[in-house]
């Protein structure tokens, strides 16, 4: 009675602190740890411990005495476990200050459990309790692994699990909850007792072919948890062994589930494996193949882990830390090689030391007397041409080629060769020694048997006739055993390293063929998958696999990503490959550092080179680059070490990137970068020199904004030595024909711009000094001819190019430093101005100007006239004064137009293209200059035969286009027309420059948007991912592809200026995949079905309909089709048309509300019908379905209405398109929706004047005149 009493109090105090819990949920901390303790007299939470404990220690006791005949009451047992089930039903059981609740529970079930046979009951609720309470799994798995270790009791796992194998898999599909909770359970037990469990996983099966996939999950987890913790190592014995090869075959069937999280979890399990050295190498290719299979998974979740599980596979492959198949592939042949020759030796050695003749009888002769018995049966049916005997041989010759017939298992052709020696040889042995009273078969095979044994029955009178000194023979053979055994080991050990190497060169092989396809996900939208594939390539390179280092330079451009992740990524990677060298002493690492960035730099593009920069300034912002680093990289500079010529200049570049992270690394050198980097050398580097320009312009203004307008700029003055030596290597270089001069003096007129006091100054010296170059070779030329007079002067056609070049590059410096500089300088000064004047300003004077006027608060006065001021005067500079004749860049335009009017005269490709980007440069100063050679520009753009002047010209006119965007508009057909130049270089340019303009909105995006669709489908990868990109972009500006659409599809469509059906396919899949809103879809798929009455080929109509089931269509969609479907139900006829609409219905069944489905069916069936009856099928379907209820009144309505037979079929009117679905209603309406009007979603339209259309057909856009939209009823019309 007492215990009675004790457990129901027990359960009252859980039962009122479980209330109480809830009720005080929003109290935290010692507030509602008083108010429980107020509700009861004491803290409940600790008097449960020690109660259970004495539940405990009173069922340990031996208790059955208290009963009759000495048996326990079930009723009492119940109620002492009942009130542990009922506390474990408490949500907060699991927290981790009730672990000492619920070790006392749980050693209060053991006891239980050992004592008072309570597992069935004990089994029975704790399947309930999982279907029940989520919370319990990991809790109860806690319990029955204690139970199966410290209590004994490990027949209880295999009642709870067949339990959950006896579920129905049906009945789990409909029970999400009481799955998942069986699923964790499952799984965490397997984790902590493997071995019990392992022998009732045959019960579990069975849910590996149910709909849950949660316990597919589960039951693969198990498996892997067994494979890694029971049935792993080499020691296993066979049945072990089969047993974790059938799990493992489970694990790879299952990597094709249905389920992606099943086959995702599947690479979990397998990368676990891998990791803890579980997987059998025998199984290496065959799960590595499954890995590269599924990169190509439509799951971003499954792809993730297929690239984690190659990742471990490369950092525990068993095979080598380099794995270049290029590197495996010469070990290979050549061990593969030296196998063939010992097993060919062997062959020989084998061959030589024959068999004993008597046992190779023996073995023959079964075969021999079967072939022996069908000869001498069916003599007729022999197919063997009968063996000929030459009238020269002898019997013994005849004997050698029986034999060898025999040896070599010739058994028909040695018979019948043995019958022919017998009637040719009746006197000589052994053919004569044959007795007449044997059987034909008998007598064969004696004679057969003397022929094959008899050198060797004969080898014992050899042997005693021999010689004492050739008895060696036997006493070698019985020597060279242990020879024998030897070589026998080689040839083992030969073998098991051909196939390592093999192995090693397969594995290689998976890893190369799964970069290139890693490769293409590095720029995924998916965050985590781009850095599963970065931490990938950072892997493999380290590796040794060669193609990776094309994956370690391709996610260079992620350091300028917006995710922060990716970002880090990038960086971590580069930290990790670059910045942890190998080495004895820090110079030791900071030599392989350098090295290895250096190998990084070469033949690399000048993208890749700002990308570089940028990870290696962050490294220098987080002093990640030591000291020696640096001291290392000045000494290659300075030549103090002996280095080459490029690694020298690596090493400037280096400097240079690490300057824009601390520009005192550069400017503390300045002297010294300035007397060793631009030194007078014979002949000149202009690399080396071009990279300490690029190098001290890090260390320039224009790398620190932070630093305010109030701040000086960083100027030098002009005399300085810097640009000194840049005037003089521009002009000494000027004429002499180097093609690395052009690049260093475009770097040197920006750096002198960048740093010098009066840059103009210098940089008209330097022109200056250049054309009085030109000028004296031009005069040297004339005096070299003999008859100057009747000849025209001739320049160098580099000399020309050179001056025209550098022309170009100081008009547009100049128009940069006067925007720039010069108005950044003019706006500081104000500033400074506006401050001494306030400051110096009387107080009495700043009291009563206090009241501001209306035009100071609106800020009108001040800072926005000042700089309108500013801004018009740097414009007038630009307009009025640079290209005045009296300027000295207005001398060079003569002959710039000169050049670019007559390139039939000045032919040279390299001389025309330093024309037209010269010309472009002169253009952006001036609008009026710019304006008057518009023509030209364009015409070169158009009408060049080179390349390279098309594509600079497309980059020239896209800064015009930003500069000057009223003077370009009227010109922007002629640069979408370079979208189909075709040069590839032109292309991508072209692609470049207006994924730039339509992106930053600087030219009118129209129906020409097109040609960059086109794109999409270019033979060059990197012009159709550029493409790709500029729509990924486009299609985050609002409903921007949405409007371009119907153009784009009308263009694209049209039979004389589109594309191909296929191309048109392969375009419109990628454009209407951003299309995902339920209100576009809608419209785009009305729009696109009215379409179809103005189609005039039948390439349109499948078109057409190849659209329509691209989109996401919902119900309401599949109701505007029904609504159209006049529009289009004649044109089912096509096949193509037909299927593209049956795809439809397929895509809305899979997501279909049981409500739905009868739309769904409604539409099949007249799709069906009009495309095997036409039109008329539809009229019968519908008499047919005349008295059944389809659908609501307000549908069935409008349905008749749809179908009401046209008055006559005489005239043209009767070809008139009905009116609109909902055109009745509204006109009812329109009074009471003038007030309420719901926006409407329109897209632009060649078709409509540029005019923004509704979404909705109206009567003004329907034509009036069409191809019949039903055929005429065939009963005959009164």
């Amino acid at each position: 009675m007492n215990c009675y009493a004790l457990i129901r109090l027990l359960e009252s105090f859980e039962t009122v602190t479980s209330h109480t819990s809830l009720m005080n949920l929003d109290v935290g901390g010692k507030g509602k740890k008083a108010r429980t303790k107020t509700a009861h007299g004491f803290d409940w939470e600790e008097e449960r411990q020690p109660i259970l404990q004495l539940l405990t220690q009173l069922l340990q006791l031996d208790i059955r005495h208290l009963w009759n005949h000495s048996i326990i009451e079930e009723e009492f047992v119940s109620l002492v476990t009942g009130c542990c089930y009922r506390l474990l039903e408490n949500p907060t059981i699991s927290h981790q200050k009730n672990r000492p609740t619920r070790e006392a529970i749980t050693h209060l079930l053991g006891v239980a459990l050992t004592r008072y046979n309570h597992m069935l009951s004990a089994t029975v609720k704790i399947i309930q309790m999982l279907q029940h309470f989520e919370h319990l799994a990991p809790v109860l798995v806690a319990a029955v692994s204690l139970w199966a270790t410290d209590y004994g009791m490990k027949s209880i796992v295999g009642e709870i699990v067949r339990e959950i194998g006896q579920k129905c898999p049906q009945e789990l599909s409909r029970d999400p909850s009481g799955a998942k909770s069986f699923a964790a359970f499952l799984t965490e037990l397997a984790e902590r007792v493997p071995a019990v469990l392992m022998s009732s996983m045959c019960i579990l099966l069975d849910h590996l072919d149910g709909e849950n996939y949660m316990m597919r999950n589960a039951v693969l987890a198990a498996m892997a948890e067994m494979v890694l913790q029971v049935l792993n190592g080499d020691q296993l014995e066979e049945a072990a062994r089969e047993t974790r090869d059938q799990f493992l075959d489970t694990l790879q069937a299952h990597g094709h589930d249905v389920n992606s999280f099943v086959r995702s979890r599947v690479l979990q399990l397998f990368t676990r494996i891998v990791q803890q050295k579980a997987l059998p190498l025998t199984r290496f290719q065959a799960v590595v193949a499954l890995a590269v299979g599924r990169l190509a998974d439509k799951s971003v979740l499954v792809c993730k882990n297929a690239i984690q599980l190659l990742a471990s596979f490369l950092a525990n492959n068993p095979f080598s830390c380099r794995l270049s198949d290029t590197d495996l592939a010469g070990p290979l042949q050549k061990e593969t090689q030296k196998l063939q020759e010992m097993r060919a030796q062997r062959q020989t050695a084998a061959a030589s030391t024959a068999l004993d003749p008597e046992e190779e009888w023996e073995a023959m002769q079964p075969e021999l007397t079967s072939t022996l018995q069908q000869l001498l049966k069916f003599p007729q049916e022999e197919e063997v041409m009968p063996e000929q005997i030459a009238n020269t041989e002898t019997s013994e010759e005849v004997k050698g080629r029986i034999h060898q017939l025999l040896a070599k298992a010739n058994y028909k052709q040695a018979i019948t060769l043995a019958r022919e020696a017998m009637g040719h040889f009746q006197e000589s042995e052994p053919f004569s020694l044959t007795e007449p009273e044997e059987s034909e078969e008998n007598r064969f095979l004696h004679l057969l048997g003397i022929i094959f044994k008899g050198p060797a029955a004969s080898t014992q009178g050899l042997d005693r006739n021999m010689a004492p000194g050739q008895t060696v023979c036997k006493e070698t053979t019985s020597v060279s055993e242990p020879e024998r055994s030897r070589k026998t080991d080689e040839l083992v050990k030969q073998e098991m390293l051909v196939q390592y190497l093999q192995d090693a060169y397969s594995f290689s092989q998976k890893i190369t063929e799964a970069i290139g396809i890693i490769s293409k996900m590095m720029y995924e939208n998916t965050t985590t998958v781009v850095q599963e594939v970065v931490e990938f390539f950072a892997m493999g390179f380290q590796f040794g696999v060669p193609q990776a280092l094309f994956g370690v330079r391709r996610m260079l451009p992620l350091i300028w990503s917006k995710e922060p992740g990716v970002r880090e990524a990038v960086l971590n990677a580069y930290h990790q490959l670059y910045l942890n060298p190998k080495g004895d002493s820090a110079r030791a690492k900071a030599q392989a550092l350098i090295q290895n960035l250096s190998l990084l730099l070469m033949d690399a593009s000048v993208g890749t080179i700002q990308c570089l920069e940028e990870i290696i300034c962050e490294f220098v912002q987080k002093d990640e680059l030591k000291p020696s680093v640096t001291h290392l990289l000045w000494e290659q500079v300075t030549e103090k070490v002996p280095c080459s010529p490029l690694e020298r200049c690596s090493s400037v570049m280096l400097l240079g990137m690490m300057a824009r992270g601390k520009p005192e690394i550069v400017g503390s050198n300045l002297d010294m970068l300035v007397s060793v980097g631009l030194a007078e050398k014979v002949p000149q580097d202009y690399r080396l020199a071009q990279q300490v320009c690029c190098a001290i312009a890090n260390i320039s203004d224009r790398r620190k904004p932070s630093l305010g307008k109030r701040h000086p700029p960083f100027r030098l003055p002009q005399e300085h030595r810097l640009f000194e030596r840049l005037q003089e290597l521009v002009t000494k270089g000027f004429a002499h024909p180097d093609p690395l001069w052009i690049p260093f003096k475009e770097v040197a007129v920006t750096l002198t711009y960048q740093m010098a006091e009066g840059p103009e100054v210098i940089c008209a010296q330097m022109l200056q000094g250049c054309a009085k170059q030109a000028l004296e070779k031009l005069e040297e030329k004339n005096t070299s001819q003999e008859d100057p007079k009747e000849t025209i002067p001739v320049l160098p056609t580099f000399l020309l190019m050179n001056l025209l070049s550098l022309a170009g590059d100081v008009a547009l410096q100049q128009l940069v430093h006067l925007e720039q500089a010069v108005s950044g300088e003019l706006c500081r000064r104000r500033v400074l101005q506006e401050e001494q004047e306030h400051k110096t300003k009387d107080p009495k004077e700043k009291n009563t100007s206090s009241e501001t006027t209306m035009e100071e608060e609106l800020g009108l006065v001040g800072g926005a006239t000042a700089d309108d001021t500013e801004a018009e005067l740097i414009r007038n500079i630009c307009e009025m004064e640079l290209l005045d004749g009296k300027q000295v860049l207005a001398a060079f335009v003569p002959l710039l137009l000169k050049v670019c009017n007559n390139p039939g005269l000045y032919s040279n490709p390299d001389l025309s293209a330093a024309a037209s980007l010269a010309l472009g440069k002169f253009c952006m100063i001036s609008s009026t200059f710019c304006d008057s050679q518009l023509r030209l520009l364009f015409t070169m753009l158009e009408k060049s035969s080179l390349p390279i002047v098309r594509s600079n010209l497309m980059v020239a006119t896209g800064d015009l286009a930003i500069r000057f965007p009223n003077l370009v508009d009227p010109w922007t057909p002629h640069l979408y027309a370079r979208l189909r130049d075709p040069a590839q270089q032109v292309r991508k340019t072209a692609g470049l420059v207006m994924t730039h303009l339509i992106l930053k909105d600087m030219v009118k995006v129209k129906g020409q948007v097109s040609e960059m669709a086109v794109l999409l489908i270019d033979p060059v990868p990197q012009i159709a991912a550029l493409a790709k990109n500029f729509f990924n972009e486009l299609s985050h500006k609002g409903n921007a592809i949405y409007n371009l659409l119907p153009d784009i599809i009308s263009r694209l469509a049209d039979p004389e200026g589109g594309v191909e059906e296929e191309p048109f396919h392969t375009i419109m899949k990628q454009l209407l995949s951003y299309i995902t809103k339920d209100k576009q879809t809608e419209s785009l798929v009305e729009k696109l079905c009215q379409r179809f009455r103005t189609a005039r080929a039948e390439r349109q109509y499948r078109d057409l309909a190849y659209c329509v089931s691209q989109l996401p269509l919902t119900e309401r969609g599949l109701r505007k089709m029904l609504d159209s479907f006049n529009c289009f139900g004649d044109k089912l006829s096509d096949q193509s048309v037909f299927s593209a609409f049956l795809s439809v219905v397929g895509k809305l069944r899979r997501g279909a509300k049981p409500e739905g489905k009868a739309v769904i069916d409604e539409f099949e069936q007249k799709l069906r019908a009009c495309h095997t009856r036409g039109l008329d099928g539809i009229e019968e379907l519908e008499i047919n379905q005349g008295g059944s209820q389809r659908a609501p009144s307000a549908r069935k309505q409008s349905t008749v209405s749809r179908l009401q037979p046209l008055a006559s079929a005489a005239s043209d009117n009767d070809f008139v398109t009905p009116e609109p679905r909902h055109s009745t209603r509204r006109l009812l309406n329109t009074q009471q929706r003038t007030s309420k009007k719901k926006p409407r979603i329109v897209f632009s339209s060649d078709e409509s004047s540029e005019e923004e259309l509704s979404a909705e057909m109206t009567e003004d856009e329907t034509p009036k005149k069409t191809t019949p939209i039903r055929r005429a009823s065939r009963r005959p019309r009164s």
